[in-house]
C-alpha cells in the first residue's frame, strides 16, 4: 500500500527544496503545505520538535531534518538518486554537506553588517566555488551524465545567485566556468523550476531588502 506524503514547507528554504526536487525525481505524488515560520500554527509544534521546516508526514507520522528525509526518500521511494557504489555514495554526501556549509557562508555575506564582513564572505563564497571546480568533470551534472542527490542539494543553493546577480556583480564564478555551466543546467531543470512558488525571486528579494546589513544598503542604494 503506498504511504500519503506530505512536505511541510516555507516558502524560502533551501532544505525545503532539495526534499521537493528529491519527490519530483523521483515520481512520487506528494502535497506540500506552507507554514509561516514567524507565526507558527499550534500543530505545527507537535510535528516539528526544532521549531524548523522542511517536515516531512508519511501518514501523519513527521519525519524532520532534510538530510533524514533525503535518506529516508532513497530507502522507500523508487528512482534512487545516490549512485550505487559505496564509495561514490560517501563521496556525494560528502558534498551535500559541503553544500550545507555554503548555504551558512550565504547567510553570512546577505547578514553582513559592514564592508569587511562582506567581503569576507564573498571570497570565502568564491573560495568555495573554486573547490568544486576541482571535483567537476564534462558535466552536465555533478558527477556526469545521471542527475543525483548532490545536484538536488545544490540547486537550491544556486538559486540564491540568480537573484545576486540582479543586485550587483560579485564575481563569484569569474573563475569557476564548469561550475557556472552546472548551475546554468540546474537552474533550468524541471524539478528545480517548479521546487519554488512563482513568487519565490520577490520574495527573496524582499527579504533581503528588510535584513539591514550592507547587502540591503547597498541594494538600496
Amino acid at each position: 500500500m503506498s504511504q500519503s506524503l506530505t512536505l511541510i514547507s516555507h516558502t524560502l528554504c533551501p532544505y525545503v527544496q532539495r526534499a521537493a526536487i528529491s519527490l519530483c525525481e523521483k515520481g512520487v505524488p506528494f502535497d506540500r503545505e506552507y507554514v509561516d515560520l514567524s507565526r507558527k500554527p499550534e500543530w505545527f509544534s507537535a510535528v516539528s520538535p526544532l521549531g524548523k521546516v522542511p517536515v516531512l508526514l508519511v501518514d501523519d507520522r513527521p519525519i524532520f531534518e532534510s538530510a533524514v528525509i533525503l535518506e529516508f526518500l532513497e530507502e522507500t521511494q523508487p528512482n534512487p538518486l545516490h549512485p550505487e557504489c559505496a564509495l561514490e555514495r560517501a563521496e556525494h554526501r560528502s558534498w551535500i554537506e559541503y553544500g550545507s556549509a555554503l548555504l551558512n557562508d550565504i547567510a553570512r555575506f546577505y547578514s553582513a553588517g559592514d564592508v569587511a564582513a562582506f567581503e569576507a564572505a564573498r571570497t570565502a563564497i568564491a573560495g568555495r566555488w573554486q573547490r568544486i571546480e576541482t571535483q567537476l568533470g564534462t558535466g552536465p551534472w555533478f558527477a556526469g551524465r545521471r542527475f543525483a542527490l548532490v545536484d538536488a542539494v545544490y540547486g537550491p543553493v544556486f538559486r540564491y545567485f540568480d537573484t545576486f546577480d540582479a543586485i550587483g556583480d560579485f564575481r563569484f564564478f569569474c573563475e569557476t566556468p564548469k561550475t557556472d555551466a552546472w548551475r546554468r543546467h540546474l537552474r533550468n531543470h524541471p524539478s528545480v523550476r517548479t521546487a519554488v512558488t512563482e513568487d519565490y525571486g520577490t520574495l527573496l528579494h524582499g527579504f533581503l531588502e528588510r535584513r539591514g546589513s550592507h547587502l540591503s544598503r547597498h541594494m538600496a542604494a
